[in-house]
């Protein structure tokens, strides 16, 4: 049982439920504040019980009151305000949801009751310009028969995958929302829908449709983009009973693997800015979660970006007003913010398919990397296609989505290389491979923080469907089955990956300058054309030679990196670029070159010599990067696989 502490009522903050020193501490906004109080619900007797809240439990708009000795194992709980029954949106945990696809209502709040042992487990905060980001959707990530996890779908499936994540190289996963939300809401809108049908069938024709439940297909949302009660995980997406430990466990066994965890949450303009706020330090502290991503338009986001708790936690926003966050002599000890936007994106994607007027500013944001934030570079995410379907379709192909085809995006700035779909053609197949490489080149030299998404680095389709947000199925589901170009795919990215890694010049902490200030006779990053240090820039241009200059850099914080000389060519003819003379003893070796088809092993085959140390002949739609080494034939990094062809 328990009793009711008047004394101990003085706690209207933090909202919701919390538990302390044998107290139970409810605090409820309620809007009306006539006739209100608690539910409790006896789980072992199935009765209710009203316990009211009168004018000494008010603080403002706020109810609250302590219960004592309150065995909460035994209860779940909600409010009442004037006859109206309303959940806790501060619940921390949700009752009622616990089944995919299953929805008991009303949903009811439950109690945080055992203690968690973290163990020695800490956030990583680690450096933008460290990080390699990977966005996924827990239930769709493992799912699949062919990931073969025991627990599919699941937090406990991601565990099971950290060790495939660390092996990519991957160092950060993006979690689609996995706070608690109602995936079954598409299905009653849809009930409704046909209900209201079936009666204007029998007012104008007398002629109901017969089983209304069977006229359409169940359609789950399934990416969580509408409003949830933001403080519980998603308990469906844990593979027992206990999911806040679940979640946890997750947490710790990603952060075992060098891998950070960082939250979407979606936030519509109906919910409350002090909510926001809350939400995000309780999941800082309660969870160990080492980022956010912030999505809607109400987001108070100048006072989240200046919250002293979080200024160790990454976050993610599409732009930050960094001028009113920040003073100019004020820049943060941690550069936790970063701009996360469509820029980058649809730039590449554009470039990729040959458009005109990109090259300026493939150029700018490539080395865009301000000193007060990070900047995530993708070229694909969630929504859109995927990056084998980027470069297989045109036009969406959402029809089995049920809305006629009008969801989605029509604007791709895709190509899909001469034919829609899967095709056989060795030409064309071999093309967009070449194009997901390119893609590829572009995302993991850039001086940003790369994210991809999950499925891509196998070559995972969605079979043209650009928003597959109800797809619960096989066009969902990450593939796990490799197939030859997924190989492919793979074998290169984890090859990119591991060059980022290793060669700081590549990532750096600070924006490049394209100046040489240190006095070495080389800018920090230089473009170049036809002829050494003349790139051709006109709005027709769609080639460039990018070097970027190893004395800025330094491996293992000793000696100078290596320098880099990258050579994009979109254009649909060969073109020539030159080869920038390198301080002397230093050779360009060719590291990549996308348009290679054959697949000679890595630890096979060293790095290609130039034997015209001048120029080079870069094929249509390719990029080939080039590396300097010692003439001597030191190899600056026997950590990294040079190789000659791009797999």
């Amino acid at each position: 049982m328990y009793t009711i502490n008047c004394r101990q009522t003085n706690r209207p903050y933090p909202l919701g439920v919390t538990t302390q020193y044998g107290y139970t501490y409810f605090s409820a906004v309620m809007k009306k504040g006539k006739d209100c109080g608690i539910l409790l619900y006896d789980k072992k007797t199935g009765k209710e019980v009203r316990i009211p809240l009168g004018e000494e439990n008010r603080y403002g708009s706020i109810f609250s009151i302590a219960l004592k000795d309150l065995d909460t194992k035994r209860y779940s709980y909600n409010f009442y305000d004037a006859g109206d029954i309303f959940t806790d949106p501060y619940a921390k945990i949700i009752k009622g949801h616990e089944k995919w696809g299953r929805c008991a209502y009303p949903l009811k709040g439950g109690f945080l009751t055992e203690e968690y042992d973290w163990e020695t487990d800490r956030p990583l905060k680690l450096s933008y310009e460290d990080s390699i980001l990977y966005c996924l959707n827990v239930r769709a990530f493992t799912k699949h028969k062919s990931s073969e996890v025991i627990n599919k779908g699941t937090y406990r499936g991601v565990a099971e995958k950290a060790g495939y994540l660390k092996e990519l190289g991957i160092t950060g996963v993006e979690l689609m929302p996995v706070y608690e939300f109602d995936e079954t809401e598409q299905c009653k809108k849809e009930k409704e829908s046909l209900t209201a049908s079936m009666e204007d069938a029998v007012r104008q024709l007398g002629n109901p449709i017969e089983n209304p439940e069977k006229e359409k297909k169940k359609k789950y949302n399934c990416w969580g983009y509408i409003e949830g009660y933001y403080f519980a995980p998603k308990a469906a997406y844990g593979s027992g009973p206990d999911t806040v430990t679940e979640f946890k466990d997750m947490v710790k066994e990603l952060h075992k693997h060098g891998i950070e965890v960082i939250l979407q949450f979606y936030f519509p303009d109906t919910v409350k800015q002090g909510l926001i706020l809350e939400a995000v330090k309780y999941w800082v502290l309660e969870y160990h979660i080492d980022g956010v991503h912030l999505k809607g338009g109400n987001i108070p986001i100048r006072i989240i970006a200046t919250e002293p708790l979080l200024s160790d936690t990454k976050i993610f926003y599409d732009d930050f007003p960094y001028s009113e966050i920040y003073d100019e002599k004020d820049m943060p000890a941690y550069r936790n913010l970063a701009s996360y936007n469509d820029s980058y994106m649809y730039m590449a994607r554009r470039l990729l398919k040959s458009d005109e007027n990109m090259m300026n500013y493939f150029l700018e944001l490539q080395r865009k990397n301000p000193s007060c934030g990070g900047v995530i570079n993708y070229i694909t995410n969630y929504y859109g296609f995927t990056l084998a379907d980027m470069v297989s379709y045109e036009n969406k192909h959402n029809m089995k989505n049920g809305e006629n085809n009008q969801d989605g995006n029509d604007n791709n700035f895709t190509w899909n290389c001469g034919t829609e779909g899967a095709t056989r053609k060795k030409n064309i197949v071999r093309l967009r491979v070449r194009q997901m490489k390119n893609a590829l080149s572009m995302l993991f030299t850039a001086q940003g923080t790369p994210l991809i998404f999950s499925g891509d680095e196998r070559g995972n389709t969605r079979y043209g469907n650009n928003n597959p947000y109800c797809q619960d199925n096989e066009t969902g589901y990450v593939k796990w089955t490799m197939t030859d170009t997924g190989q492919q795919v793979y074998d290169y990215l984890k090859h990119l990956i591991a060059l980022r890694k290793e060669h700081p010049v590549l990532s750096n902490a600070k924006e490049l300058k394209i100046l040489d200030y240190i006095g070495c006779g080389y800018p920090d990053l230089s473009y170049h054309g036809k002829e050494a240090w003349r790139p051709d820039l006109n709005s027709y241009s769609r080639q460039v030679g990018i070097m970027y200059c190893g004395f800025y850099a330094k491996k293992n914080k000793k000696e100078d990196d290596n320098f880099f000389y990258i050579a994009y060519n979109m254009h649909w003819l060969p073109q020539t670029f030159a080869l920038p003379n390198l301080p002397k003893n230093m050779s360009w070796y060719l590291f990549a070159d996308t348009g290679a088809e054959d697949r000679t092993a890595a630890d096979k085959e060293p790095a290609e010599i130039r034997e015209d140390q001048t120029r080079v002949k870069v094929e249509p739609r390719t990029v080939k990067i080039y590396i300097s080494k010692q003439e001597e034939g030191y190899l600056p990094d026997k950590k990294i696989n040079y190789i000659r062809s791009a797999f």
